[in-house]
């Protein structure tokens, strides 16, 4: 095993026990110890505590997935589910901030990287997971994401897109779905969708005109995980660049970057040999951003996930670590001050109020 997997294993363990002495029996210390931090990661830390809630998904120690939520800086870990039958997984908040969307999947049934978003039954719930409602069946509402105002989400699947009004269940619109295949994402500003297509290359990032259906690929090749910014003009995503292999040992690793949603303006945001970067999302206001550290090919939603860290956007471009290759590869980047956080997988930041609840 590599060094790098050695550490992130250990750091797996220890903040996966730190997680599993905080969900079903009482209190939550947020899974890292704040004492630990030095001053400039206690500092980001500081900057971030109150931008909302970050949601994801984390092994109890019963053996199943559950659905947590925590500050940004890593305190008032609260599990949202509590379900040893089942498995939870992809949290999504609406736009409101006041409904959460995610699959159920029966305990047995392990989470798998590349279909989660039609796995299991669908359900929304209380932000706060209360009164959670299956609103369909196995596969039901393929890759579901909110639509802008929180009454439609659109949905994936091999004969098209399909816009479905939550009310009522009932699909309002369908479009092609020229090409797209899994993690479909609908802007903020309810324009765009976003999504991983097999277009020209293999795992191309696009963007599709909701009004038309107009289709432009942003950056093509090994890409995945796309998610909009605030303002609907920029993605984050995850990038896998080419040749990686004969400079790393065999290994080629996912890297961090952000693009205008049009394909211009393409740059690293954060990379480190040794670990895939996965399960992007940037902050509400768009100056940081929340990711896993994966030394598993899919961020490793069949054992414990990964340490999910935040990073100042202004530290772009950074890399971590030794990281001869990258470091090689953009002598531009600086090193950056990362906030460590505890293992989980699929972290999903926003303004939710749940501080009453």
């Amino acid at each position: 095993m590599k060094s790098s997997a050695v550490t992130a294993a250990l750091f797996n363990l220890a903040v996966l026990l730190s997680i599993s002495c905080s969900t079903r029996e009482g209190g939550a210390s947020g899974g890292v110890d704040p004492a630990r931090r030095g001053p400039e990661e206690a500092a980001l830390a500081k900057e971030v505590a109150g931008m909302g809630w970050i949601a994801f998904g984390a092994r109890t120690p019963a053996g199943d997935w559950d659905l947590f939520v925590m500050r940004p800086h890593g305190s008032d870990l609260r599990n949202l589910t509590n379900t040893p039958e089942y498995n939870e997984a992809a949290p999504r908040f609406s736009p409101d901030g006041r409904k959460l969307f995610y699959r159920r999947l029966a305990k047995g049934k392990q989470i798998d990287g590349n279909r989660y978003g039609m796995q299991g039954e669908p359900v929304i719930s209380g932000s706060d997971g209360a009164n959670p409602r299956a609103i369909g069946g196995e596969g039901d509402y393929p890759w579901a994401t909110w639509g802008p105002d929180g009454t439609q989400v659109a949905c994936l699947a091999p004969k098209g897109i399909s816009f479905v009004d939550l009310a009522s269940g009932k699909t309002v619109r369908t479009m092609d779905r020229k090409g797209i295949f899994q993690q479909l994402s609908w802007s903020p500003d309810g324009k765009w969708l976003t999504g991983v297509a097999n277009i020209g290359e293999v795992w191309t990032i696009v963007r599709m005109d909701v009004a038309t259906g107009d289709l432009k690929p942003v950056h093509d090749y090994q890409n995945c995980t796309p998610h909009w910014f605030s303002d609907s003009r920029r993605l984050l995503f995850g990038y896998r660049p080419a040749g990686q292999e004969d400079e790393n040992k065999g290994a080629g690793w996912t890297q961090l970057y952000s693009a205008q949603s049009d394909g211009a303006e393409v740059g690293l945001v954060y990379g480190e040999d040794g670990v895939h970067i996965y399960g992007n999302m940037p902050s509400p206001d768009g100056r940081y951003v929340v990711f896993t550290r994966s030394v598993e090919e899919d961020g490793d939603p069949h054992n414990a996930g990964s340490p999910m860290a935040i990073m100042r956007l202004s530290d772009a471009p950074a890399v971590g670590g030794e990281s001869r290759v990258l470091r090689k590869r953009h002598p531009e980047a600086k090193d950056v001050t990362l906030l460590h956080l505890p293992v989980g997988w699929k972290p999903y930041w926003a303004m939710v109020d749940l501080t009453a609840r």
